[in-house]
């Protein structure tokens, strides 16, 4: 009897042991600058954490973790992708998926990807632009090749191997991780930056205020000096020289939500948008 009774528990308790989810995502960015938006967006990001991250086409490492990539001929949102294509107001990135079980939080991996163009050409990794920080190079290197730079980051390079640091892997316009998994319910998180050209002000060098007009004999006390620009001595103030350049400037995406199966859910944000659906099999 006993026996019976284990058996059938086991029956019960088998369809929840063997559930799997389909997930289905779709990345799309508006059509809209940056500027137009009223939000504050600072020009420099913490970079995304990707150490633990498996990229989405490494197929052998994702299976070892439970995953499997989606094939297109079973995506179900093709409806909505192409919705998005034929809009003027948005530009779709992304359309991929995959299959994965009953994943905890810390069994679940997190899901590297990148989509879009492709700026490795034009900027490096901090989103210096490269024809600045060549032009920079080869100033500093005819100033002196033995010379140390420090970067803002601590690292340290001398100016003979500047040139070997504008080389770099892609960097494409879309770039983010995504995990999926269960805890009483369906949780997704997902941390994603969209790069796009823009624009900034730099300081590149500083010259004297004029000082024709005052004499340097005056003291600090005397009215010509309290309502002028001169410092008394051997100080002088000096009037910053600005430049605007290019440089490439990430918008980060970071959420977390709790879903429903076979629910499709709309993730907001100004410049880009998520559609998802996980629909139990």
């Amino acid at each position: 009897m006993k026996k019976l009774i284990y058996l059938l528990l086991f029956v019960i308790s088998w369809p929840s042991l063997a559930r799997q989810f389909d997930v289905e995502v779709i990345l799309f960015k508006r059509n809209i600058a940056p500027e137009q938006v009223s939000e504050l967006w600072p020009d420099q990001m913490p970079a995304i954490n990707y150490n633990a991250a498996i990229d989405l086409g490494d197929t052998a490492s994702l299976k070892a973790r439970g995953i499997r990539p989606m094939s297109p001929s079973r995506f179900q949102l093709n409806g909505e992708y192409n919705k998005l294509k034929q809009h003027a107001g948005f530009t779709p990135l992304a359309h991929f998926g995959w299959r994965q079980g009953d994943l905890s939080k810390a069994a679940a991996p997190e899901i590297h990807f990148t989509a879009g163009k492709d700026f490795s050409g034009q900027f490096l990794p901090d989103g210096t632009s490269r024809m600045a920080a060549s032009s920079a190079t080869a100033t500093t290197a005819a100033d002196d090749s033995g010379m140390v730079i420090t970067t803002d980051n601590g690292a340290t390079n001398t100016a003979s191997d500047a040139a070997t640091n504008l080389s770099g892997s892609a960097l494409h316009e879309l770039e983010g991780k995504m995990k999926v998994y269960v805890q009483h319910y369906l949780f997704t998180e997902a941390e994603i930056d969209l790069r796009e050209p823009s624009r900034r002000e730099v300081i590149v060098g500083t010259e004297p205020l004029d000082n024709t007009g005052i004499d340097p004999m005056l003291t600090p006390a005397d009215p010509a000096v309290a309502n002028s620009n001169v410092q008394v001595g051997h100080l002088q103030e000096v009037k910053k020289q600005v430049e605007v350049e290019e440089f490439l400037k990430s918008y980060r995406f970071d959420q977390q939500r709790q879903m429903g199966s076979n629910e499709m859910h709309y993730i907001d944000h100004p410049l880009m948008g998520m559609i998802i659906q996980i629909r139990r099999l």
